[in-house]
């Protein structure tokens, strides 16, 4: 009786069964995974914002005020921003406009003001950061 020869090959058609399994399911819920949310304020390196532009703060609370340069500060509602920021800019056209938002302001409501000044066809808008090093 001749002894029994061990098969030394090994069978890969069930491992790539079970990969291409899992890719399908990788492929699926990928596009279903939520992103972690942001601290946008703060930056690592930030240039400074020019001295004369106009800074429209937007607080935790979402009110509204406008800070004209050398001016104090005024609350204003959403819908007297724009006209403000028009009036400011009569002379100057080309005038900066800051949009200063709190860390824990809505994405969207910072978006909105944005979107606001463009219809207002108010040209030059930023955002002001915060480096971290501050």
């Amino acid at each position: 009786m001749r002894p029994r020869r061990q098969k030394s090959e090994i069978n890969v058609v069930p491992y790539i069964d079970v990969m291409l399994v899992l890719l399908v399911i990788f492929m699926v819920t990928a596009p279903m995974m939520t992103t972690a949310s942001i601290d946008v304020p703060s930056v690592g390196k930030a240039a400074q914002p020019p001295a004369e532009a106009l800074q429209v703060n937007i607080r935790a609370d979402q009110s509204l005020s406008l800070t004209l340069p050398g001016k104090s500060e005024r609350s204003l509602t959403r819908s007297e921003l724009a006209q403000a920021i028009v009036d400011a800019q009569a002379k100057n056209p080309e005038q900066p406009v800051l949009i200063v938002g709190d860390k824990s302001v809505k994405y969207e409501a910072v978006l909105s003001v944005m979107d606001e000044l463009q219809r207002q066809q108010v040209k030059r808008i930023g955002l002001l950061v915060q480096p971290t090093g501050k």
